[in-house]
């Protein structure tokens, strides 16, 4: 096979990764320090294990997921100790939609026995319904082409589905008022958010309150927070803000955090009163 021949068979099959997970980011940042180790170039490294210096990076940069005859050459030249191979069989791809800080919680959302969501600045993503999401994403700067808003809806959406199909997980939500008087997207897609969160509020596993505006109490002032307890008992945290995640996995700080979530709920209207004032407002549109 000669350098050409290399070069066309790869570039044929160096499909991009629409968007790269961190488990391809993190295989390809092994595979270029195990490369750099051996003193070897992309050019070098590509000849070996016969693919393109283009796709050696494209591995290596996580924009491409790395086929089975990559993972065994490259395997052989970078030392044969099996860590390639083994690292390989845990490579996801990435979900289209979901922001990269984020995808690590929607993974454990799909597990948990319980789901709690506090949210200050608008409609819970697991509750928004199709038209709020448009409205959402159509206000994000920089704007964003047509192809990521689909892509961004579709994924909010899919991930709406946990909640009808895992009738055994618990999911409880605590929203300020202001968001659901807010009528972004104008008063028919608020309508039908609110119809929507209606909706969701009479299936058995959903509780939906709102914390009142003229509330002299409020134990949220930190800002949005997401709780879920896994099926081993243990007790996780998730804060988001402006273009970054964190996932908070310390017991003590994840305790601090439901503490503050069990306080909220007490200080926002109750279930029944909750869905009273979404009536409401829904009425008075």
């Amino acid at each position: 096979m000669t350098a050409d021949d290399i070069d066309v068979e790869a570039t044929a099959a160096d499909e991009r990764e629409p968007d790269p997970s961190d488990s391809l980011r993190t295989y390809g940042a092994v595979v270029q320090a195990l490369r750099e180790h051996a003193g070897l170039s992309r050019t070098e490294f590509g000849t070996m294990v016969r693919f393109s210096r283009h796709t050696v990076e494209s591995v290596e940069l996580g924009r491409r997921m790395p086929d089975e005859g990559f993972v065994e050459r490259a395997e052989e030249v970078l030392g044969n100790t099996g860590a390639l191979r083994k690292a390989a069989r845990h490579l996801t791809r990435g979900e289209p939609g979901l922001a990269a800080w984020f995808r690590r919680w929607a993974r454990l959302e799909r597990v948990a026995v319980s789901l709690c969501t506090y949210e200050c600045r608008l409609v819970p993503g697991l509750l928004q319904s199709e038209g709020y999401a448009r409205a959402a994403f159509d206000n994000s700067l920089p704007p964003q082409s047509d192809a990521q808003m689909e892509a961004q809806v579709a994924a909010r959406m899919q991930r709406q589905e946990l909640i009808r199909s895992r009738p055994n997980t618990s999911f409880s939500f605590v929203m300020e008022e202001h968001i659901v008087r807010r009528r972004l997207g104008g008063d028919e897609v608020t309508r039908g958010q609110l119809d929507h969160i209606l909706a969701f509020a009479e299936l058995r596993n959903v509780i939906v309150q709102i914390m009142p505006t003229d509330s002299m109490c409020h134990a949220g002032l930190d800002g949005p927070l997401a709780l879920l307890e896994t099926p081993e008992g243990r007790r996780l945290a998730y804060s988001e803000g402006q273009k970054n995640g964190r996932l908070i996995a310390d017991p003590k700080e994840a305790a601090v955090l439901h503490q503050r979530y069990a306080t909220l709920r007490s200080q926002a209207l109750n279930p029944l009163d909750s869905v009273g004032l979404l009536k409401h407002i829904r009425g008075a549109l």
